[in-house]
């Protein structure tokens, strides 16, 4: 039996393993990985491609609740139901409001109306559908193909695979500690199989480790059910909010409004941040507040709530993230985790990073698979041959420096509502281009 399982267990098997997952599925970590680094930054792009949805000048206060939730029924008449307000996280940002079920996409997976007010002025600046703007379609390709519960499910199952193949990966860079050295060699004189197969052997190397997060956290949001047995808690599921909550007070004429039951909500949490409130459904709905505790690694949907009934005005049931139990607060993690806002600006750039990654190591791998079949020959690398060439195109290299300069600048414009962090980094970053602008057209004056 030790004997059969040791055989098992070889370095041969694991690498067909590898081999096997990369070219039947590795596409489709290649798709989820590019989709997904994009979909990281899909809040400022989507300020970027629509410079209306940006409010450059902020002036005055906010509108009441009220007032614009007024604004929002009287644009879109005919739909009858909760609305869910969700609060800019910047004072050049829109309030978004939701609509879950619209008839024009009552029967897709997950395709809300997204109705953008400006709360200054209150006016409704554009109505949107999940999926019909160019980072929601990005963002569902990630999470589902644009395949529904089907694609839901296999996103999830990709994931469990992800894994296997980064674990199968990084045992077979193992060398052994006499050989540690040779696995950080990228031989770029040998010939392009082997330049190709120490890249991705590298770039496997450093990635690995963000790539099982995102693999992990991947599953586990694709499978909340696995998620709730593994912490023994209901009702973590990301977007949800728990059970549901009704009203028992006798309907009357004078229902608390949503600037009251926001101000009521936050009773229990004076320096919480407001991010959402849901308006009731029908005689026994109920105002769900969902607030944002300082301590609370969620930035976009935090899990402190308060159930405000719309009839009494009173709160009828709290829920605190301070005391949750471990196997909640492990839950609380996932999303924000797969999606990097819990590691600050920096970690969402290595997310970035670690997704673009598995488009490199998809190419480098099947490239030495090709040259391993004899289906593509092996060659030399010559980088000195690309100077040549290189001079050839300078003009299109400068016009490419200087479009960069363009588009960085205009980046920086359209950021105010990012955090000083990301700003900042953005101001470094045009700074750069900025430089290599001016060496570009010094060089063509002489």
């Amino acid at each position: 039996m030790q004997l059969s399982t040791q055989r098992f267990l070889t370095q041969a098997t694991w690498l067909k393993v590898h081999l096997y997952l990369a070219l039947s599925v590795g596409f489709f970590f290649a798709l989820m990985g590019l989709s997904g680094s994009i979909s990281i930054y899909r809040e400022e792009l989507d300020g970027l491609l629509n410079p209306q949805l940006v409010i450059e000048e902020p002036q005055g206060k906010y509108q009441s609740l009220d007032k614009i939730m007024a604004s929002v029924r009287a644009a879109q008449p005919n739909r009858y139901g909760s609305w869910t307000l969700e609060m800019p996280r910047s004072p050049q940002g829109m309030i978004t409001a939701w609509y879950d079920k619209p008839t024009e996409t009552f029967f897709e997976l997950y395709a809300p109306l997204m109705v953008s007010v400006n709360p200054y002025s209150g006016e409704v600046v554009t109505s949107r559908f999940w999926g019909t703007t160019a980072t929601t379609w990005l963002l569902d390709l990630h999470t589902q193909f644009r395949l529904d519960r089907f694609g839901w499910n296999a996103v999830g199952i990709l994931g469990l695979l992800l894994l296997v193949s980064c674990s199968t990966g990084l045992y077979l860079w193992w060398p052994g500690l006499r050989e540690i050295n040779r696995a950080f060699k990228v031989r770029h004189k040998a010939g392009m199989m082997l330049l190709a197969f120490d890249l991705h052997r590298f770039l496997g190397l450093f990635s690995a480790v963000a790539l099982i997060v995102l693999a992990f956290t991947g599953f586990l949001l694709s499978y909340p059910s696995v998620l709730e047995t593994f912490t023994g808690s209901s009702g973590m599921e990301h977007g949800q909010t728990g059970r549901p909550i009704t009203s028992t007070a006798i309907p009357n004429n004078h229902p608390t409004g949503l600037s009251a039951a926001s101000f009521v909500a936050q009773g229990p949490f004076p320096k919480a941040e407001l991010r959402r409130v849901t308006t009731p459904a029908g005689d026994t709905g109920i105002y769900r507040i969902n607030l944002r505790q300082s301590s609370e690694v969620n930035q976009r949907h935090p899990f402190t709530t308060v159930w405000v009934d719309r009839w009494s005005g009173q709160i009828k049931e709290v829920r605190n993230p301070a005391k949750f139990s471990t196997g909640e607060v492990f839950a609380t993690w996932i999303w924000p985790l797969h999606t990097g806002e819990a590691l600050g600006a920096t970690g969402r750039f290595v997310w970035f990073l670690s997704g673009l990654s598995l488009f490199v190591l998809y190419v480098s791998g099947l490239l030495r698979w090709l040259c391993r079949s004899g289906k593509v020959r092996d060659r030399e690398v010559n980088f000195a041959a690309f100077i040549p060439l290189l001079y050839r195109m300078r003009k299109s290299l400068y016009r490419l420096i200087f479009e960069a300069y363009l588009l960085i600048r205009l980046l920086v414009q359209k950021t105010r509502q990012c955090t000083p962090t990301i700003r900042k980094g953005y101001e470094k970053l045009l700074a750069w281009i900025k430089q290599i602008h001016l060496f570009v057209i010094n060089r063509q004056k002489r």
